[in-house]
């Protein structure tokens, strides 16, 4: 099926606990393997944060018929995830008007591996988009696609559905299986962090002292 209108969108009690991790690279680290996009996925709003459940969409490059198709589905909590085959040279995709219809729809964000443009306009409405690019080039409408479908962005698979998790960093697809779990080691693995500090403040342990003083001297370097 091209289009899919209904699927099970993440529950908004994982959505509320993501919301309060610190950072991508928690959560990240503490996934069976890579969720993490591309380095070059950057924001377009300084400070951004986003986490919500995955609306997935598959453009053709220089195209973005079916992305206006999308703006006419989305439900409160959704972030577009939509994959643009990594094209950066059409960022009339994407600009200020889609922006501020996804916004007032309830659409918590963009992320996208293609390149968007009216980044005043996003900026001011404080939209958190992330992208491969900017660029002022338009597009045709006329061209086909998928909508809620598995899509592959920066090679990582996104399943409508999946949690989003964004910060100034990177963006984060976490599949909604596995939410529970990588929810309870990333909050574990922040806490850690938290006890670790509290060693080094008060007693001065750093963790080469306490875990990598074996590693080290295995190494055999040279030291004066």
């Amino acid at each position: 099926m091209d289009i899919v209108k209904s699927f099970a969108r993440l529950e908004p009690e994982w959505i509320n606990k993501f919301s309060n991790i610190n950072e991508s690279a928690s959560i990240n680290e503490c996934l069976p393997k890579n969720g993490a996009l591309s380095h070059n996925i950057r924001p377009i709003l300084p400070e951004s944060r986003l986490c919500g459940s995955a609306f997935t969409v598959q453009a053709t490059p220089g195209d973005n018929l079916i992305i206006h198709k999308a703006l006419q589905l989305i439900k409160p909590g959704d972030v577009l995830v939509i994959s643009y085959g990594g094209y950066l040279e059409a960022g009339g995709m994407f600009g200020g008007v889609l922006s501020t219809i996804a916004k007032e729809k309830g659409c918590l964000g963009l992320v996208t591996d293609g390149s968007v443009r009216d980044t005043k306009a996003i900026k001011d409405i404080r939209f958190p988009v992330y992208s491969g690019g900017i660029n002022i080039k338009s597009t045709t409408k006329s061209l086909g696609g998928k909508i809620n479908n598995s899509i592959n962005i920066c090679n990582v698979t996104v399943n409508p559905g999946d949690l989003v998790f964004g910060d100034d960093d990177a963006v984060v697809i976490v599949p909604k299986e596995q939410v529970a779990e990588v929810y309870e080691r990333a909050y574990n693995r922040e806490a850690q962090e938290e006890v670790t500090l509290k060693k080094f403040r008060e007693e001065g342990i750093i963790p080469f002292d306490s875990n990598f003083q074996k590693v080290f001297a295995d190494l055999h370097l040279s030291e004066e």
